[in-house]
């Protein structure tokens, strides 16, 4: 390794511009590569290189699901990205539990209202493998064995279905998981044995009545409880993309016939039969055959046998309603699923204490009209089945009325996520307001295909516990290649092709039109003419060259697998020592014997410091810090819009993120004019998209590239849309606000609204206008005028906007819903505002939560008190899901499946234990004396931490290995080693040993003992990525892509590593 060499700036620029227009002519846009994170902490120093990439054609990398942030089950039940209560709301609540979140560590400035809902009534309970610091606020600590929370749940919903709704029918839980939620539809059971397994919801159009309506597979049924005919709800999917709207609403309304209806919830009293149904028991492994009320329906394809999902989650949680089969035969039963004894193996937990639990829970819920909530994070959601146990906890919350209620709901922290005015921004970062598509890719499934990661991963069926199928036993490497292909997922780069090459080649081959050219790519990728880079990732063409990283750490806090990041990626010194483990397991990836090392030409940091991502890249450039800057920032913990102001400006060479992008736009736009002179035009690949029509695309999980149904772009496979680029105007437009805001304006999340008129105003600054190639535009060449371009034209900051993006949705939803925005209709705010004080946001249709009149903002209040759909297959909260992926893989039903065990998973084949060590499972959550990785190595908080991030250990381990508080040890597996001090604790259980997130290679790394005196890394360099396969599937309802909403999340919590004493540390 050689040091840096200082340059100007001119030449560092020139360098950064010279290889992006060379990876442009020689491989394609898409190779050239940026990650940074969190947008919403510094929205404008995000959008600075996310918007440079855009209209460069480059690849924006995700980071919500790639840092395991993403909670993948609210969209599997919500179709909503995150959306959660402020903080303040808290203290609305009457019965709090939090898992997998510690308050007091890492929401401090919030934690007050967690301590002062006691003194307003809240029963508080803490559910925590460690006496964490939260627990000390909470009036009952439960110690749950580590990823046993979902066990719990399953066990606390068990007792809330038995007592709460089949033995006392509580009207106020019924009534609303009539309405809100899918309990009423009706689900088609396909034969098995000799009984029946669960399958897909009956389909509006397979019933004579409906059998021609408009989007038939995409509307649903229920049984009208009076009449005991079937009824077509309105509010699903198919309703929202009608033609003609306004019956996209929760209306108890039949969709043809607009007549009122009472949803039949349960067939248990009126029923043609009693089915042998089978449910499979993973945390048992065992299948149990129950018996479930059906009535039989006469279908254009025969009689059907169908039950409600009701029914269903009361046979799959075991709920004893003197129907015939495999149910406990009481709470103390420990021999079937989900009863309080079952619970006791896998959590550590007595039975009387959950039912305990539950029956304040319930009595709570009852007696509030639904104010219990439950406070998540990332404690919960980094596990493989994190979105189990998510939706274990979410059906105790929608069985009690819970969700959409101020002081209720699924309250998820981690991370910054909230991006308050996504509206405009959005359209800002990705440079839509030039182009119709920006490539936006999902983190997870590049990393693990790109870095190589997928070489060393077992085939998942190994430790995924799931039924035995063709769907559920594929490597996760072939899952996603059958993913990109089919339009669930993106992936760039696209093809083993340049994609402007592409397009030239179709033209020289007779092509004219667009479709003419898409057509020419189509028959080439039919015919393998054109093969997905997915497909071949360590082909050289296929590899990605430029990574631009800002804002993050992507080399260090943010490499899961970072000892595979540093050989593939880099080419550099490494500590893994893993077998390749998927030759001879993946279909359609290309094997190659040797993998490759070092697939980047070009690593560019933005840094305001020397991390472990700048100790590894090729090119530094000093950007601001806090204070430096102006900025947005906004929260899910609060309401409110803040600035960011610039105390000082950019201290020595440092430059803003703004800049330091523009003043690249502006070396590319010149080196181009002798390079890449001209228009050139790019082909596209899209995923199908959520919030669009494309939810309505794939009805069945079909693979085209299989043979099972033909190529059809946008409908059966991915999209592909031509954009043209002008690689001279890349600085032009980097600082003008692009015609589309104007034409075809404004929205997120399937909300729009026209604000051409605020536009045209925004032309009216004559001090801030931009020309190009003649015309005027509004300039965003400074930061503070992106920043007043968000606030100018969002409908969270312009209340005007708000009231029109409502009227829209009165149109979509035939609802009155424009009064929600008359407190705002004046309410304009600018960024000198914001520095006068921070201020409170408009009610928008873009978010799913309400303020009128001060109230908190909770999730989900739109919907519930205003008969808003949530954006799913049914328009409802999702009890089961149907699609064909979930099915394949035992998902469709809320369920508990076990951590994967240590001797598949993959961590330790190769490390072997010499009897000086022990095998622990290894939590990364975050720690007290960092923000990440930053400002951990201040004086201040390294004497606070020993001087480095030790590991904590168990009293009982620590004696076992004859270690003492304070002395060095080495954590390590196949992936990698980490070398700290050991932190002897007696709150840390054994089995369980914690490193807190994050640890820098700058200080206080000595050489390990284990990998013969090579340096040691950090705590990324024991982890390796392992996706869930059915998080990648899409075209259907909420299953639909879109970036930080979809897709697998990079999980790290079931690693299990070796932890030894150390003999002797050298530096």
């Amino acid at each position: 390794m050689g040091g840096f060499a200082r340059v100007r700036w001119e030449e560092a620029n020139e360098i950064v511009a010279a290889s992006n227009l060379y990876t442009t002519k020689k491989f394609g846009p898409d190779r050239v590569v940026g990650f940074s994170p969190i947008p919403a902490m510094s929205m404008v120093s995000y959008a600075a290189g996310a918007r440079y990439l855009s209209l460069l054609g480059g690849t924006n990398l995700s980071f919500y699901d790639w840092y395991c942030d993403l909670p993948p089950a609210f969209p599997e039940v919500w179709g909503e990205q995150t959306d959660v209560a402020e903080s303040a709301d808290w203290y609305n609540s009457k019965f709090t539990a939090v898992m997998g979140a510690n308050l007091g560590m890492t929401r401090t400035p919030d934690v007050h209202f967690f301590a002062e809902s006691r003194h307003n009534g809240t029963k508080t309970v803490v559910l925590s493998p460690d006496f964490s610091m939260v627990s000390k606020y909470a009036d009952q600590w439960i110690p749950v064995h580590a990823g046993g929370d979902g066990a719990f749940w399953m066990a606390v919903t068990h007792v809330v279905l038995t007592e709460w709704h089949h033995q006392r029918n509580t009207p106020y839980f019924i009534d609303y998981v009539k309405k809100t939620t899918d309990s009423p539809y009706l689900v088609e059971l396909t034969p098995s044995g000799k009984g029946f397994k669960a399958g897909r919801l009956l389909r509006a159009n397979k019933i004579a009545k409906y059998r021609d309506v408009e989007n038939g597979d995409w509307k649903f049924l229920n049984v009208d409880r009076e009449t005991g005919e079937l009824v077509m709800p309105k509010g699903s999917v198919g309703h929202r993309w009608d033609k003609t709207p306004g019956d996209w609403n929760l209306r108890m309304e039949d969709a043809v016939d607009g007549a009122a209806y009472d949803p039949e919830l349960t067939f248990l009293d009126r029923h043609d039969d009693v089915a042998s149904v089978e449910f499979d028991e993973y945390g048992l492994d065992l299948r149990a055959e129950r018996g479930v009320p059906i009535r039989w329906v006469d279908t254009v394809d025969g009689r059907v046998a169908v039950t409600t999902v009701y029914d269903l989650i009361m046979a799959q949680y075991g709920i004893d309603r003197g129907l015939p089969g495999a149910y406990p035969k009481g709470y103390n039963d420990k021999s079937a699923a989900y009863t309080p004894a079952w619970q006791e193996v896998f959590t550590g937990i007595g039975a009387d204490t959950v039912l305990q639990f539950a029956r304040e829970w319930g009595r709570t819920a009852e007696k509030t009209n639904g104010k219990c909530m439950v406070i998540v994070g990332a404690g919960i959601n980094h596990w493989f089945h994190g979105n189990l146990m998510y939706r274990a906890a979410m059906m105790a919350l929608m069985l009690t009325g819970c969700v959409g209620v101020n002081g209720g709901g699924m309250n998820h922290y981690v991370g910054q996520e909230k991006l308050a005015p996504v509206d405009s921004w959005g359209t800002i970062m990705a440079a839509r307001d030039w182009h119709g598509s920006a490539r936006m890719q999902q983190a997870p499934i590049w990393h693990y295909m790109n870095s190589d990661q997928w070489r060393y991963d077992g085939k998942q069926s190994a430790y995924n516990a799931a039924p035995d199928n063709a769907i559920a036993n594929q490597h996760s490497a072939d899952f996603i290649v059958k993913a990109v292909r089919n339009g669930w997922m993106p992936y760039f780069p696209q093809f083993n092709v340049n994609p402007i090459e592409l397009v030239e080649a179709a033209r020289k081959a007779g092509a004219k039109t667009d479709d003419e050219v898409k057509g020419y790519v189509l028959d080439k990728l039919r015919k393998g003419e054109v093969r997905y880079a997915v497909s071949d990732p360590d082909a050289e063409e296929n590899w990605p060259r430029v990574w631009f990283i800002w804002r993050g750490n992507a080399i260090g806090s943010s490499a899961k697998g970072h000892e595979y990041f540093l050989d593939h990626y880099l080419g550099t010194h490494h500590n893994h020592i893993a077998d390749e483990a998927a030759k001879g397991d993946v279909k359609e990836v290309v094997w190659r014997d040797i993998a490759p090392s070092g697939k980047m030409d070009l690593v560019v940091d933005l840094n305001f410091r020397m991390d472990t991502s700048a100790l590894y890249s090729d090119i530094v450039l000093p950007s601001a810090s806090w204070y430096e800057k102006d900025d947005l920032n906004s929260t899910d913990m609060h309401s409110f819009i803040h600035p960011l102001s610039a105390a000082i400006p950019p201290v020595w060479e440092s430059k803003t993120d703004w800049d330091i992008f523009r003043s690249i736009a502006r070396s590319v736009s010149e080196v181009a004019k002798k390079h890449l002179p001209g228009k050139v035009t790019d082909i596209v690949s899209l995923p199908l998209s959520h919030d669009s029509v494309d939810e309505i695309s794939q009805p069945r999980m079909q693979d085209w590239g299989t043979g099972e149904c033909e190529p059809v772009l946008g409908k059966t496979m991915h999209k592909l849309t031509l954009e043209e680029r002008d690689y001279t105007q890349i600085y032009a437009k980097y600082t003008a606000l692009g015609p589309n805001v104007r034409t075809k304006g404004l929205g997120a999340h399937g909300n729009s609204y026209d604000c051409a008129d605020f536009y045209d105003r925004l032309l009216e600054r004559k001090d801030h206008v931009q020309i190009v190639d003649g015309r005027s535009y509004p300039s965003l060449k400074e930061d503070v005028e992106a920043i007043e371009a968000v606030l100018y034209l969002s409908s969270l900051t312009n209340g005007e906007l708000a009231d029109r993006a409502y009227k829209n949705a009165e149109k979509k939803t035939g609802l009155p819903l424009r009064h929600l925005g008359e407190d705002y209709k004046g309410v304009l705010i600018h960024n000198r505002d914001l520095k006068t004080q921070p201020r409170r946001y408009n009610n928008s249709p873009v978010w799913s939560g309400l303020m009128t009149g001060g109230r908190a903002y909770a999730a989900f209040t739109y919907n519930v008190e205003n008969d808003v759909p949530w954006r799913t297959l049914t328009g409802r909260q999702h009890f089961y899901l149907d699609h064909d992926g979930y099915i394949a893989f035992g998902e469709h039903l809320p369920t508990y499946k076990p951590s994967p065990k240590p001797a598949v998973y993959g961590d330790l084949r190769k490390t072997v234990n010499d009897g000086k060590a022990r095998m622990l499972n290894v939590l990364t959550p975050h720690g007290k004396w960092h923000i990440h990785s930053t400002y951990g190595d201040t004086l201040r908080m390294l004497t606070l931490s020993r001087g480095m991030e030790p590991c904590w250990l168990s009293e009982k381990d620590a004696a076992g290995l004859q270690i003492k508080d304070n002395d060095w040890v080495e954590v390590y597996n196949d992936h990698g080693v980490y070398c700290t001090r050991a932190a002897v604790s007696a709150r840390i259980p054994p089995g369980v040993c914690i490193v807190y997130h994050a640890v820098e290679r700058t200080y206080s790394v000595p050489k390990s003992q284990v990998r013969g005196g090579k340096r040691a890394g950090m705590n990324n360099s024991f982890t390796r990525v392992h996706l869930k396969p059915n998080l990648c599937v899409g075209g259907y309802g909420q299953f639909s892509y879109h970036v930080n909403y979809w897709g697998p999340v990079g999980v790290n919590r079931d690693t299990h590593v070796l932890v030894r004493k150390m003999d002797q540390v050298t530096f």
